[in-house]
């Protein structure tokens, strides 16, 4: 994969040439969808299970495949409406958002399954393409061995696999460990799994971690730099999203204060080395060399 400027960078770009004229919006919004395009083509071909050109059929049909059904209207339907299960299973089963009760929830709701393969079919928004932007800049740095921390549905794993990654994927949810498991054998790659609540991941191992989307949901998420940066080599990178604003609609989004996360890294001498500040919002930040 050729190295090339984030497609956030890109974007900026491209619309500041709209704001000196040089360029107009019709043009701009056509060469915008044209780079996001070849980012939906990467991602696309990395999940697609094998004779399937759709990335929707072949979601629907994957889970199906799982549940050893055949109805795709109701996976469908159940996809759309897990969002809204998921809130109502949280009010139900979480009282208090400690480790033991939010470590609980996520290890037995199957409903996590449907609400992130379907984000990913990008029916709903672009964001899962952001790890199409870490293939590049881990693929631009020579990064090799990848660790997706908070792997949910593997989904990131399998992109990076495809591209000759070594991938580890790590979650406290023995339900998605076991489904991404399956989607791995099901596309005959290879891939370490490791369930956070019974095991430690290995020291110094790692060139690349992302943390899509994680920190909001954890407990503990200071402590978790900890275990990230002792997991990771030195002048590793950590490519994540660490924000979230309330939502009604996901109350297991129990962090919106990140100034102690970002705190945590400094105090290991991490630097942040860029920052999508256009489109998605995430960070990369590098461990020193020694």
């Amino acid at each position: 994969m050729i190295s090339e400027k984030p497609l956030a960078a890109q974007l900026r770009e491209l619309w500041g040439r709209v704001e000196t004229k040089e360029i107009t919006v019709v043009a701009a919004t056509a060469e915008q969808e044209r780079l996001l395009d070849d980012y939906r083509r990467i991602w696309t071909e990395a999940l697609l299970l094998s004779g399937e050109n759709n990335l929707v059929h072949s979601t629907l049909s994957e889970l199906a495949r799982r549940r050893n059904s055949s109805d795709l209207d109701s996976v469908r339907q159940r996809c759309e409406a897990a969002v809204q299960t998921l809130k109502h299973a949280w009010n139900e089963e979480v009282q208090t958002a400690d480790t033991p009760q939010v470590e609980r929830f996520y290890d037995q709701t199957e409903s996590f399954i449907d609400e992130l393969i379907w984000w990913h079919t990008l029916s709903e928004d672009d964001t899962p393409l952001a790890y199409v932007t870490a293939l590049k800049f881990a693929t631009a740095r020579d990064s090799r061995t990848m660790l997706d921390f908070g792997s949910g549905v593997g989904s990131g794993g399998l992109l990076f696999a495809r591209h000759g990654f070594d991938v580890t994927l790590a979650d406290i949810s023995s339900v998605l460990l076991d489904f991404c498991k399956w989607r791995f054998v099901e596309r005959k790659l290879a891939a370490r799994f490791i369930d956070l609540k019974n095991s430690e991941l290995p020291k110094a191992s790692f060139d690349f971690i992302t943390a899509m989307d994680v920190f909001e949901h954890l407990t503990e998420p200071v402590e978790a730099v900890d275990t990230l940066m002792a997991a990771l080599k030195p002048g590793g990178y950590i490519f994540g999203r660490f924000a979230a604003e309330d939502d009604p609609d996901r109350p297991m989004h129990i962090v919106q204060d990140f100034e102690p996360i970002f705190a945590r890294f400094a105090d290991h001498g991490f630097r942040e080395v860029w920052r999508d500040d256009w489109l998605w919002g995430h960070q990369v930040f590098r461990k020193p060399e020694a």
